[in-house]
């Protein structure tokens, strides 16, 4: 068993920063879970554009409102503390934070802690190894 507590990554490699978001980065590919697990905060006043086209994301969002915009319709979900929205489908979305947003986000396959959005919002799959 492996137990993981906020505090200790932040301030650590785990914790990385983008301009609109910072995610502390709990669970990683390293960890055989098939899956990682991040604390995420949306910074407030701020869009992103994301498309993770070689990844699936559930996020809970426990702290915090917004919304989400899927690219592909124009249709605007709000987010707010208690909402789970995934993108079961490589969702090209528009993520906007009304107020700071805490996220419990999940990625399926699992990133290796060193992923940063390239120009069209996606993770490459980076090799760990």
């Amino acid at each position: 068993m492996k137990t993981v507590r906020l505090e200790d990554v932040i301030g650590t490699e785990h914790e990385v920063k983008g301009e609109n978001w910072t995610s502390r980065r709990l669970l990683l590919k390293q960890d055989n879970m098939g899956f990682s697990m991040h604390d995420t905060v949306i910074k407030a006043g701020t869009e992103t554009h994301i498309w993770y086209q070689n990844h699936l994301e559930a996020v809970y969002c426990i702290e915090g409102e917004g919304e989400v915009e899927t690219i592909s319709d124009g249709k605007v979900h709000p987010i707010k503390a208690g909402t789970v929205y995934s993108l079961d489908e490589h969702d090209e979305h528009l993520l906007r934070g009304t107020t700071d947003m805490r996220m419990v986000c999940v990625f399926n396959p699992p990133l290796t802690g060193k992923e940063i959005h390239d120009e069209n919002g996606v993770y490459p799959i980076v090799d760990d190894e």
